[in-house]
């Protein structure tokens, strides 16, 4: 099934590899003998083709972050690994190696093709980031159990797969399983799933569908709770009042207290811990209120400031690249007359201007970055004095909450 390696060298991603294979795999005749004379930044290459070179490991990829096709296939390679960095991959070909573990593509986010075909995999795993998968091949590999197939079915937009080839294929449900359990599928195999075979399926499996359903909308009703929750308690931690909307501090404070027990045990002291306790529940209450509507402030100050800055940026450096576009129509002239002059003298005066214009420029440029800086400090200590002032003000308040 796989690729053994006894007999064979393993080989290792390195300069050398990676230099010749995107020259190989880049362009040709005068325009390749430029790029290589000139080199050609890994950064900027967008397909790479690494198949049928005996690696045992993918390593030193960082470089290609512009990556959006990789091809891997035909090594022998045992763990997906490396690939953290290749943000932008959208076609992965991992066929004809050795791998055992779905594992290593959390960080690919935009990948669409992904091709695991003919290598020792036993579990469908690991793969819930990969939201836009729109192809999955993984054929010939040790998938046995079709409720794996499940797992499928959160990739909302996969309309290509092929399975042939595991063990679970010998099972007489198999195809109507997967039709059933993977609704989004369009083609199985390599082979379109018609209409009469998608609703024999559905009616197969239509009661195990149905709970199937009922069960996954009930996890994503907690699941958005739960996401709620966590962004509301997020809110609360920023506004730093955490669980001061209830009992939780006074409840905190009197179990942490080492005499708190014995307090408790004196005649009379239940009915006044439960007068003390209201009270300072209702001044929590009076404090996480306040603290919400001032967070609320400084956010709305923090927008705001972040809002200056990327304006005072954009003007900054919509005037720079207006003077630059100027200098650029003055230098084709400039370059042009030069190819016409041939009196020495005027060549001279010529490019003397040019220079004194690049200098202009120059100083421009330099300019409008120091005009940038100035104004970027005003807004900054601005910005310092109307935070200390709100924080200032919150500490006031609560501070006022408290009867001396």
């Amino acid at each position: 099934m796989s690729r053994l390696y006894d007999t064979v060298e393993p080989s290792v991603i390195d300069e050398d590899m990676l230099q010749k294979a995107v020259e190989d795999q880049g362009p040709k005749d005068e325009a390749g003998r430029i790029a290589k004379t000139e080199g050609i930044d890994f950064a900027d290459v967008t397909q790479l083709r690494l198949d049928f070179k005996n690696i045992l490991k993918i390593d030193n990829l960082w470089q290609f972050k512009s990556l959006v096709k990789l091809q891997l296939d035909n090594n022998i390679i045992e763990k997906i690994e490396g690939l953290d960095t290749l943000v932008n991959l959208v076609w992965l070909d991992l066929s004809f190696n050795n791998i055992e573990v779905i594992d290593g593509l959390s960080q690919l986010s935009k990948l669409e093709d992904l091709t695991l075909y003919n290598n020792r995999i036993s579990s469908l795993e690991n793969m819930d980031s990969l939201t836009r998968l729109h192809v999955v091949s993984i054929g010939n590999n040790n998938l046995s159990s079709l409720e794996n197939l499940i797992y499928l079915r959160r990739f909302k937009s996969l309309q290509t797969i092929n399975l042939a080839g595991n063990p679970f294929c010998e099972d007489p449900n198999y195809k109507p399983f997967v039709v059933a359990h993977v609704p989004s599928l369009v083609y199985l195999d390599f082979r379109l799933i018609d209409g009469n075979t998608r609703a024999a399926a559905m009616e197969q499996y239509r009661y195990a569908i149905e709970e199937l359903v009922a069960d996954e909308t009930s996890a994503e009703n907690k699941r958005l709770e739960q996401e709620a929750k966590d962004t509301e308690f997020s809110t609360q931690k920023e506004a730093y009042v955490e669980n001061l909307n209830g009992p939780y501090l006074f409840d905190t404070m009197f179990e942490e207290d080492p005499d708190a027990s014995k307090l408790a045990a004196l005649p009379g002291v239940d009915e006044l811990l439960l007068i003390y306790k209201d009270k300072m529940v209702g001044i929590c209450k009076q404090v996480f209120e306040v603290g919400l509507k001032e967070h609320a402030r400084r956010k709305k100050e923090v927008d705001e400031f972040y809002s200056c800055v990327h304006d005072a940026k954009r003007e900054n450096k919509a005037m720079a690249i207006k003077k630059i576009d100027e200098f650029k129509k003055y230098k084709k002239k400039v370059f042009e007359e030069i190819h016409m002059i041939t009196d020495p003298k005027m060549l001279d005066t010529l490019l003397s201007e040019y220079t004194e214009e690049t200098t202009k420029l120059w100083d421009t440029l330099m300019g409008l970055e120091l005009q940038l800086v100035d104004q970027l400090e005003d807004t900054i200590k601005e910005f310092e004095r109307n935070l200390a002032d709100m924080v200032a003000g919150f500490v006031e308040s609560v501070q006022g909450l408290y009867p001396l």
